[in-house]
């Protein structure tokens, strides 16, 4: 019987049997072939350097996307980031790429800044170099509103805070920090440098409103020069260990800047007329009073 004379069945059953057999040894075939090459692969150095050289490429091209990536974030997101980076990492990061550098200076990312003015011979903290301060001061004078000093218990340390704020004539500065992380170096200094220093602050930026002194030789007279030019402001003074300081300069304070909200001071600067008037109808703003006592001696008169 020939082919053509087998019911359709039968014909369609042996070619199916027939693909079946051929696509299995096909399949077959492939896998020999594979575990060949893949033997050839592993054991020939110059498919390794080759398959290296792939993976390297491929690698870079990773890493180009990335950095892609991370160029072209908006200039807010970049300005968020640096903000959380402390000052060094900030600076290697602006080499980044152009964009990054444009962020490195923002005005927004010069509002505050903290000056770490120690010796290594005395303390553990990592001093702010000498010509970043200049270039802060040459760049970002205009732009600082939060400033802080964080001074050891070296007067070289203290004499630094004092030219630096010498040179802050054209700020406006909002919050004012002088604060020493040992004994009070500033007490250390000429008196009379370290008022005019503090003074120059005081007059130009016309705009505080937080000032924390600790240790500090500042005095009424300098009180009362803060008070001529940021009456409107003042919002919050503390200040601790300041004995050239007394109830008068004080209330001066408490008389003239009748936005103050938060007051801190050592007790030996209250007297009975102080209290009063911190009391009285004319100054019911405030609303923190802080005395410290702790360690605190009247200073000889």
């Amino acid at each position: 019987m020939d082919v053509g004379e087998y019911p359709m069945a039968a014909v369609t059953s042996f070619h199916s049997s027939q693909v079946n057999c051929n696509l299995q040894a096909f399949f077959r075939m492939k896998r020999n072939n594979l575990s060949v090459v893949n033997k050839i692969v592993q054991s020939s150095p110059a498919m390794k350097q080759s398959k290296l050289e792939f993976s390297s490429s491929l690698n870079q091209a990773h890493m180009y996307t990335a950095l892609s990536d991370w160029g072209s974030l908006p200039h807010h997101v970049v300005l968020h980031i640096f903000q959380y980076l402390p000052l060094i990492d900030r600076a290697r990061a602006s080499s980044v790429c152009r964009r990054w550098n444009e962020v490195f200076h923002i005005p927004d990312l010069w509002r505050k800044f903290e000056f770490e003015l120690t010796q290594p011979a005395t303390s553990y903290f990592k001093s702010t170099h000498p010509d970043l301060i200049q270039q802060i001061i040459k760049k970002h004078a205009t732009h600082l509103q939060y400033v802080s000093f964080k001074v050891d218990s070296s007067t070289e340390s203290a004499e630094a805070a004092c030219d630096i704020l010498s040179q802050l004539v054209n700020c406006s500065i909002q919050t004012l920090g002088l604060i020493s992380t040992a004994k009070p170096s500033f007490m250390n200094m000429s008196k009379s440098h370290f008022v005019s220093a503090l003074t120059v602050v005081f007059v130009n930026s016309k705009s505080l409103s937080s000032i924390k002194i600790e240790g500090t030789p500042v005095d009424d007279p300098s009180l009362k020069i803060l008070v001529a030019n940021n009456s409107d402001t003042l919002r919050l003074l503390k200040m601790s260990s300041c004995p050239h300081v007394s109830s008068d300069g004080i209330l001066c304070v408490a008389d003239h800047c009748q936005g103050l909200k938060e007051l801190a001071l050592n007790y030996y600067m209250l007297s009975d007329e102080l209290l009063l008037a911190l009391s009285s109808e004319t100054h019911v703003n405030l609303e923190h009073l802080r005395i410290d006592v702790v360690g605190c001696a009247r200073p000889p008169h």
